[in-house]
């Protein structure tokens, strides 16, 4: 055992308290259609809502046909698409159509009401395979809206999207989830760089990544200083990066050298790869990367292999809210490279044993106070 001269916490559930949740942007209810109409959001808004209709709509088909025997897993499912919907349905005309016969907020297994468009797309699945790949593909086109969307919007996009691809790996489509080229748009933001990996370039351009999140590329070394906040949030988040390389080195101590263990050495390098890009990221915008705290200590005592399981699964759910506010704070054209690395730490996170959440990266109502965290505190 190495000596520490200091300890500090694990800094992913610290960085996840720190991080405070601003309440999804909607219609501040003045004037009615005109406020509305003036929302940039609305366009992003109503595409999400029909991209979930149409999923809804195929779910109810499939499971009223082949996938009826497996309707006691394909349900819950459909009832987190529901909360998907009402997430984004707020703030939009009273007139969108809603599913399952009412507003969507409180759930419901009723058939979805689709614009013309999802209805004919939710036709062409039937079966629980194609189902998984319509997941798949709605979370692909989620990304594309990032860069338009206002950042509260932004967050819930990544978180959705995430949430897509889980119930895609869920349903058995592990095809990599890609983000196509951003949808349009006459927002400005619309036309700036395409989505990168989230181990490339936060600005290349057009760049695609697996769905761990996985990838290599140097930033471009012409990057222009980061906004205000932008920094800090990419600070927070190599911070957590540093934090997660520490914690794999001691999973991967207390595993057999069996399935598992190749799995904490593949994570390993995928958070050794993300900590580089965000350190070449704000070295190459003129600011200096934090380096790795001395030591770290432990959430909670690991002393086998059930332990080290536990613990790669917090690392990995604690930074899905790391990276759920970076997607916030990044400037338009770099929200992909957060959404990817929010994605892949949400499959990490499922893989390892952690409880799925509708929203990866969003706190639950019950912990969007810091008063209600678990966070470890620092110690020495």
């Amino acid at each position: 055992m190495q000596r520490r001269r200091r300890r500090t916490t694990l800094a992913l559930g610290l960085l996840a308290a720190a991080a405070v949740l601003t309440a999804c942007t909607g219609s501040h209810h003045k004037d009615g259609d005109e406020q509305r109409q003036a929302d940039p959001d609305l366009p992003v808004r109503t595409r999400a809502v029909a991209a979930t209709d149409a999923l809804l709509a195929a779910y109810d088909t499939v499971i009223a046909g082949p996938g009826a025997g497996r309707a006691g897993e394909l349900q819950p499912l459909r009832a987190e698409l529901l909360r998907h919907r009402a997430a984004f349905a707020e703030g939009l005309p009273s007139a969108a159509p809603t599913a399952g016969g009412s507003t969507g907020a409180s759930g419901g297994t009723g058939t979805a009401t689709a614009s013309a468009e999802p209805a004919a797309t939710a036709t062409a699945v039937t079966t629980v395979a194609e189902l998984g790949a319509a997941e798949r593909r709605t979370a692909q086109a989620r990304l594309a809206d990032l860069p338009a969307a206002s950042p509260d919007l932004a967050r819930l996009l990544a978180a959705v999207s995430a949430s897509d691809a889980l119930h895609a790996a869920a349903l058995g489509d592990t095809t990599p989830v890609t983000a196509p080229a951003p949808a349009p748009t006459a927002s400005a933001s619309a036309s700036a760089s395409g989505p990168a990996g989230a181990s490339t370039s936060a600005a290349a351009s057009a760049s695609t990544a697996p769905a761990t999140g996985t990838g290599s590329g140097p930033p471009s070394a012409s990057a222009a200083p980061l906004p205000d906040g932008t920094a800090t949030a990419l600070q927070s988040a190599l911070a957590a990066e540093h934090a997660a390389v520490y914690g794999y080195g001691v999973v991967g101590a207390k595993l057999p050298d069996d399935q598992q263990r190749t799995d904490a050495r593949t994570a390993f390098a995928t958070h050794e790869a993300r900590r580089d890009t965000w350190r070449r990221l704000l070295a190459g915008a003129g600011a200096t990367p934090g380096a790795a705290a001395a030591g770290y200590q432990l959430p909670f005592a690991v002393a086998d292999a059930a332990g080290a399981a536990r613990l790669a699964a917090h690392i990995e759910a604690r930074l899905t809210d790391v990276y759920g506010e970076l997607v916030a704070a990044l400037p338009a054209d770099r929200r992909v490279a957060a959404a990817d690395a929010l994605r892949g730490t949400a499959l990490q996170a499922r893989r390892w044993g952690s409880a799925v959440t509708a929203f990866p990266g969003l706190p639950e109502p019950a912990a969007a106070s810091p008063s209600g965290s678990a966070a470890p505190t620092p110690t020495g």
